[in-house]
């Protein structure tokens, strides 16, 4: 079976973790288009390694933008592990509002509705530091925007 996962940060095409959704010994993830969140949330940057979290607080914050993938039960795991699922982030479903959809199956399950508004995976966060929210909001990561907060690798922290 096949999940609906939505990316907002560093998994992206172009951002620095993108070829594991590209790896296939860790699974399949195939791109289905781009989204943004039916409802506002806070996108920051924060800790030393200038992580992209979405703070689980609806309402606040913006509109924000990523990719719509369709990934199979392997992938899935993967990226809860990568995620560091429950811990760092939570797995939740989010309602993600179709900007441009590619999708080739016609399968209605993978199909968005005729409203453009589908359930996706999100890994966002409740167990984040009081003091982001605070920091600047964004609506479309970029590790290279210009913020100036330039994302470190796993294989790169200390």
């Amino acid at each position: 079976t096949m999940a609906r996962v939505f990316v907002y940060g560093t998994l992206k095409k172009g951002q620095p973790n993108y070829k594991h959704m590209i790896n296939t010994t860790k699974g399949i993830a195939k791109y289905q288009g781009r989204g943004r969140t039916v409802e506002k949330y806070p996108l920051v940057i924060a800790g030393k390694y200038n992580i992209p979290y979405m703070l689980n607080i609806p309402g606040t914050g913006h509109h924000i933008a990523g990719e719509i993938y369709t990934v199979d039960d392997q992938m899935l795991r993967f990226l809860d592990e990568f995620e560091g699922c429950p811990d760092m982030y939570q797995r939740t479903t989010m309602r993600i509002e179709v900007v441009e959809w590619e999708g080739k199956s016609g399968t209605a399950e993978v199909r968005p509705a005729s409203s453009g508004v589908m359930e996706c995976f999100v890994y966002n966060t409740s167990t984040y530091q009081p003091e982001w929210v605070q920091l600047p909001y964004h609506d479309n990561y970029d590790s290279s925007g210009t913020h100036g907060l330039s994302y470190v690798l796993r294989e790169n922290r200390d």
